[in-house]
């Protein structure tokens, strides 16, 4: 079994700044992309950013310049540096993995973790 726990949400004021942690646990053989979505009261849940095993990541527009997204290969844990958070970043964050468990499988799975609130807000 394999679970993602998210940590690092809170309460930020405008301007600020908040690191989320997302770390993999449980049979894992290998780990492809790793990524964050989020999903704001009543709106459809969107891609913020995600990194591939390589290294590649891609962004939001709504992100870029702003959210860093690294992951530390050893531990399993990706990160989200969001910075000069605006109101409208509010929304639930969702750590998201592509996992194999075993060496044998053909691909991965895709797990979600339980989600962390950010509210930005003065």
């Amino acid at each position: 079994q394999v679970q993602l726990v998210e940590s690092g949400g809170g309460l930020v004021q405008p301007g600020g700044s908040l690191r989320l942690s997302c770390a993999a646990s449980g049979t894992i053989f290998s780990i492809d992309v790793m990524g964050w979505y989020r999903q704001a009261p009543e709106k459809e849940r969107e891609l913020v950013a995600s990194i591939t095993s390589g290294g590649n990541t891609n962004y939001a527009d709504s992100v870029k310049g702003r959210f860093t997204i690294s992951r530390d290969y050893a531990k399993n844990t990706v990160y989200l540096q969001m910075n000069s958070l605006k109101p409208e970043d509010t929304a639930v964050y969702y750590c998201n993995a592509v996992i194999k468990s075993r060496w044998y499988h053909p691909s991965g799975i895709n797990y979600w973790g339980k989600g962390t609130l950010v509210t930005v807000s003065s």
